[in-house]
């Protein structure tokens, strides 16, 4: 009867510890914005971290795009929100101004191993030595164009255009308008608010032969003859050639998702949705080069960073959170889930990869890319699409629009170095 006893108290001992254990697991909460794919991926990631760490549970936050930002600033004075948080790169400096997001721990994320393992771009992230945020993915832009448009058009599917001369030729072969002239479908999207305002920035811009900004980054350089060159260039598309409307169908991977477009220049975030429609024939390719066969691209990321707010436990967790996301495991997750390229070179580079016919045109853009430090990216990038909509609803010359937007830049940098 005392071993039976003996042996309840022993089982109630272990019940107990196993339930101590499970009331003393950290909880820290993740945001990030709404956007399917990677929500997917993050669902994942959180479970097969919390496989192998169950001692630490991540609660998933998400909020509208629109809402984001707001969001994050509203919890953090109040000591509330995420203690891990996803955000644009070109968004850091703010957050680092309002101490929202500290130095990543060196002792878990040493700068040496950084500069080592991740594309240079990620140097965009430091600041006097110490980095505040890693990616999991990086992205780049390509051209995806509609094989089923081109083969009617008369075009070769196996064989889309590699400089800007065959692509503006054929985007007038797949323009489709009604006998008013309506466009029924466009030969590419003019898409401005999407990734058009990239492209004209950091590709066509140097393609003609120019540069967004200084070396320093403190002086707005594109009121050139260059940038006035290049403005022109993308407006004439409407303008003079009529392949493309701005407004068209409201969004440029819309027109393009409804095969109402046979090209548009998007971002590899962007596959993920595009692969999820069913009969639908589509290609990539490396952006078209510029007149002197110059090839250009934009990179850009979304990273993850550590916020002020967890100490303790919750801080060690936090790092092994954010260590974990930025593995090479999460990054091939965050290809295969969302089609963003993973950060670590010897994860990306791979020869299975580069040889991917969707993955591979935008792993060969890294090589030559060019990621836009921004001091304050949502601003900076409304006066470019005030600048666009001058030109295209307003019929303003470019050189008058240029002359406008680098001024109201450049106050945008003064303000930012001023402090």
């Amino acid at each position: 009867m005392r071993g039976f006893r003996g042996l309840l108290l022993g089982i109630a001992m272990s019940v107990g510890a196993i339930a101590g254990a499970r009331a003393q697991a950290v909880e820290i909460e993740y945001w990030q914005y709404v956007f399917d794919a990677r929500i997917k991926a993050m669902n994942e990631l959180i479970k097969r971290f919390e496989a192998a760490n169950p001692n630490i549970k991540v609660k998933h936050t998400t909020f509208p795009y629109a809402d984001y930002q707001t969001k994050i600033v509203a919890a953090a004075p109040a000591g509330q929100g995420p203690d891990v948080v996803q955000l644009f790169y070109g968004w850091v400096d703010n957050f680092i101004a309002g101490k929202v997001i500290r130095p990543l721990p060196r002792d878990a994320f040493p700068p040496e191993m950084i500069e080592k393992e991740f594309y240079p771009i990620v140097s965009a992230m430091k600041r006097e030595g110490d980095y505040y945020a890693l990616p999991t993915a990086v992205r780049s832009l390509a051209l995806f164009y509609n094989k089923k448009i081109f083969q009617e058009a008369g075009l070769d599917p196996s064989k889309p255009p590699k400089t800007l001369d065959e692509f503006l030729d054929a985007a007038k072969k797949t323009t489709k308008r009604d006998g008013a002239g309506n466009m029924l479908q466009a030969g590419v999207t003019l898409d401005m608010p999407g990734q058009d305002y990239h492209w004209w920035r950091e590709v066509l811009l140097r393609q003609m032969g120019g540069k967004p900004y200084s070396d320093d980054n403190k002086t707005v350089t594109y009121d050139s003859e260059a940038g006035a060159k290049s403005l022109a260039w993308y407006a004439d598309l409407q303008r003079t050639h009529k392949v493309g409307l701005a407004g068209f169908m409201d969004e440029g991977q819309a027109a393009f998702r409804a095969g109402r477009a046979a090209m548009t220049i998007d971002g590899s975030f962007r596959l993920g949705a595009f692969g999820g429609i069913k009969n639908f024939e589509w290609g990539v390719a490396e952006l078209p080069a510029g007149p002197d066969g110059t090839k250009s691209n934009f990179a850009s990321y979304w990273v993850n960073a550590i916020t002020t707010k967890p100490t303790g436990e919750k801080l060690e967790a936090a790092k092994k959170f954010m260590a974990f996301v930025t593995s090479p495991e999460a990054m091939q997750l965050w290809l295969e889930t969302v089609g963003e390229l993973p950060a670590r070179k010897a994860a990306a580079e791979t020869e299975k990869n580069l040889a991917h016919p969707i993955y591979g045109p935008f792993l060969k853009a890294l090589n030559y890319s060019q990621a836009t430090v921004f001091v304050d990216e949502l601003p900076q990038r409304q006066v470019i699409l005030d600048m666009a909509n001058r030109v295209l609803l307003q019929n303003q010359e470019p050189k008058a629009a240029l002359a406008e937007a680098a001024k109201a830049e450049q106050a945008i940098l003064d303000r930012f170095y001023k402090k």
